[in-house]
């Protein structure tokens, strides 16, 4: 039998240190096929979600809609595995490089932006 994962119990205080969260504590979350360059989704997490996805390369977020935190893919099995972590300049936005399996939408598109193009090139 393995041992249960031992997770590290707070965010590094160094990246925690860099991010510019919103007045919620969130941080805007962008997610990408780490192959492809498809972008996935928007997101949102703040330094839990945060220290999770880092630690076990699922990707965690925190649901405003349902108040809480939930790792992609725990209902649907649409996981997302965590190849890379980007913080921007700023430190107000991540990037998250993963592996998705299945749809990352959940309406069941590939992504959150097949729905409503507003502009294209003619």
């Amino acid at each position: 039998m393995s041992e249960p994962e031992q997770l590290p119990e707070q965010l590094d205080p160094a990246i925690a240190g860099r991010l510019k969260r919103n007045d919620a504590g969130l941080v805007a979350t962008v997610v990408q096929q780490y192959d492809t360059g498809e972008v996935l989704m928007l997101a949102w997490m703040d330094d839990e979600a945060l220290r999770h996805t880092l630690a076990t390369r699922r990707a965690t977020y925190y649901s405003r809609s349902r108040g809480r935190h939930w790792t992609k893919g725990e209902s649907s099995g649409n996981t997302q595995h965590v190849r890379e972590v980007r913080l921007d300049c700023d430190g107000d936005t991540v990037l998250l490089l993963v592996d998705q399996t299945g749809p990352a939408c959940h309406t069941g598109a590939p992504n959150c932006f097949e729905a409503d193009v507003l502009l294209t090139e003619d």
